[in-house]
């Protein structure tokens, strides 16, 4: 479940990523219009779109650091259990083994 959970936190950022771009480009597009109304709008999206910037670097500094933690403890246990792990792999190689040889 963690790395569904994982997946879904980078397809969020991904899609978040669009949307900033989205917003970026259309802020350049509006920038030669003139008027009150479209200022104040601008203005608005400027600071949301600032705003969700320095979430988005948040969000993606948080996943690589649970993905360094995830490896430290991945290497951790490898060098504290390596024969353990080396029987793991072993297992998981027979496994995936069989399941080509019956195609």
């Amino acid at each position: 479940m963690n790395d569904m959970t994982q997946a879904s936190k980078e397809k969020l950022i991904a899609d978040f990523k669009v949307v900033v771009a989205d917003t970026e480009e259309l802020l350049r597009s509006t920038a030669g219009q003139a008027g009150e109304k479209i200022s104040e709008l601008r203005a608005k999206a400027q600071d949301h779109l600032a705003s969700a910037k320095i979430k988005l670097a948040d969000a993606e500094a948080a996943i690589v650091d649970k993905a360094k933690q995830a490896g430290r403890a991945a290497d951790d246990y490898v060098h504290d259990n390596p024969w353990s792990a080396v029987g793991m792999a072993a297992g998981v190689g027979f496994l995936v083994g069989l399941l080509i040889g019956r195609r």
